[in-house]
């Protein structure tokens, strides 16, 4: 009976327009005070606010003008090497002689530079077209070296010239020396074929390395100089390694890319 009265009450006023409305409780008030306040910050951040990114690519110190491998032009058996690995060769001198049907012929240099690995040695036997050695084309010795990195060609048109590069060196432990300061000096304009990049390298593993991902972009990384260190270059601990580091060193590189807003990665 009783829950019959209430119900026969409730039907002879159904709006219950005399009862006063409550919207909200204080405490209410206070958390939707604090959610506009935040997506107010989160809206304004995301306009004026930059994120920094890094993009990691493998690479390897060099001198800008490369390497090749030097190609048996005859078979035969090695009977004599006339160099020595790191030894500094000009154009045209011999490097191997070796010993065919037809009598001892030499190997020479195609380009000048300095042998880098010799892949024949005394008594080998050679045949037409075997790599018997890698030479680095460098017309001065002394010249600084670049930092080539390898990146897949959508990442490599993120990239802009002169944006900073941390390269972790392999022969300087990072936790001891840091990184070798960087900037990018050119980005290439076009992929490099798994040719391209047997013939700058002059290593086919390096080739075959870099090229895993289908065919690169090479991006040339300048290291800063710095007289004030004993290796010549300048690194993120206060003085570096006690030597400079030498060609042919794999490094990793760590390209800044520029700022962006975060309202960016929302539009198309």
């Amino acid at each position: 009976m009783q829950f019959r009265r209430n119900a026969l009450s409730k039907l002879q006023s159904p709006e219950e327009l005399d009862v006063p409305v409550r919207l909200a409780r204080p405490q209410g008030r206070l958390v939707l005070a604090v959610t506009v306040v935040v997506m107010a910050a989160a809206g304004f951040w995301a306009l004026t606010g930059t994120v920094t990114s890094r993009v990691n690519a493998p690479g390897l110190l060099t001198h800008a003008e490369g390497s090749y491998l030097l190609q048996s032009p005859v078979a035969g058996q090695v009977t004599e090497v006339l160099t020595d690995e790191g030894r500094p060769v000009a154009a045209g001198a011999p490097l191997l002689t070796v010993r065919t049907d037809r009598g001892d012929r030499p190997v020479r240099a195609v380009a000048g530079g300095r042998v880098i690995t010799l892949h024949a040695r005394l008594g080998s036997v050679v045949t037409t077209g075997a790599d018997v050695a890698t030479v680095e084309r460098v017309t001065d010795p002394k010249a600084p070296l670049v930092a080539v990195l390898y990146l897949p060609g959508e990442t490599a048109a993120t990239l802009r010239v002169g944006a900073p590069v941390d390269l972790g060196v392999q022969s300087a432990p990072r936790d001891r020396f840091g990184v070798l300061r960087g900037r990018v000096t050119a980005i290439g304009s076009a992929p490099r074929t798994r040719a391209q990049l047997d013939s700058f390298l002059g290593d086919p593993g390096l080739a075959a390395r870099f090229a895993r991902q289908g065919d690169p972009v090479a991006v040339l990384v300048t290291p800063d100089r710095s007289p004030a260190n004993a290796s010549g270059y300048a690194w993120s601990s206060s003085d570096g390694p006690p030597h400079a580091p030498v060609s042919g060193t794999p490094v990793t590189g760590a390209v800044r890319l520029p700022p962006q807003h975060p309202v960016d990665w929302l539009l198309p």
